[in-house]
């Protein structure tokens, strides 16, 4: 399994490993050039965080590139609506990924909203009838396993374990409760022992 996934025409892997250890000294004055409008700065910021973005959109649409691909563009296109709004108090990469995730979640509960009216489970949708037909047909990668978790264990578990926010963050960003989260989270751990073993 890739770490990082890379999106097409993206930078490579080590060019993006490079970015995402890149300081606040490095990021501080192309964010400075990318909020005074230069869009050639804003561009390098795309470069440098493309690969995260996209990677996290993935794992959190349930492998889904094509949505993925799309939901990357909407975030980084919304990252330049709402620069002005980058105060620093972070790393402009933790900001762009908080960002990130909310377009997604967005995405996800107007998609949720449009299967509860049209009478259709989107966790059905999502998982696929290899997953609800049992484990034996699953292929035993991980990023399959992500993909066919149920929508909000797989959302907490991308958000926990392979991005590193905590409960109380989480909980922000995807409107539950910490204690939800918690078991969100626990859940979605049994469920990928279970298909991983």
């Amino acid at each position: 399994m890739e770490a990082i996934e890379r999106a097409p025409g993206g930078p490579s892997r080590s060019a993006l490993l490079a970015g995402m250890s890149g300081s606040f000294s490095t990021e501080e004055p192309l964010v400075a050039r990318a909020q005074a409008g230069e869009i050639e700065a804003f561009e390098e910021l795309y470069q440098i965080h493309i690969g995260r973005v996209y990677g996290l959109c993935v794992r959190m649409c349930g492998g889904d590139r094509a949505v993925a691909e799309e939901l990357a563009q909407e975030a980084f296109i919304r990252a330049w609506q709402k620069l002005g709004s980058f105060e620093g108090r972070s790393a402009f990469g933790t900001w762009l990924h908080r960002l990130t995730a909310n377009v997604v979640l967005g995405h996800l509960r107007r998609q949720q909203s449009w299967f509860e009216r049209s009478g259709q489970s989107l966790e059905e949708l999502v998982t696929g009838p290899a997953t609800r037909a049992g484990t034996s047909e699953l292929a035993l990668d991980l990023e399959k396993a992500i993909a066919g978790l149920p929508p909000r264990a797989r959302t907490v578990f991308v958000l926990h374990d392979v991005e590193g926010f905590r409960h109380h963050e989480i909980s922000q960003l995807a409107d539950m409760a910490v204690g939800t989260s918690k078991a969100q989270l626990h859940r979605a751990r049994k469920l990928l022992r279970e298909v991983l073993t």
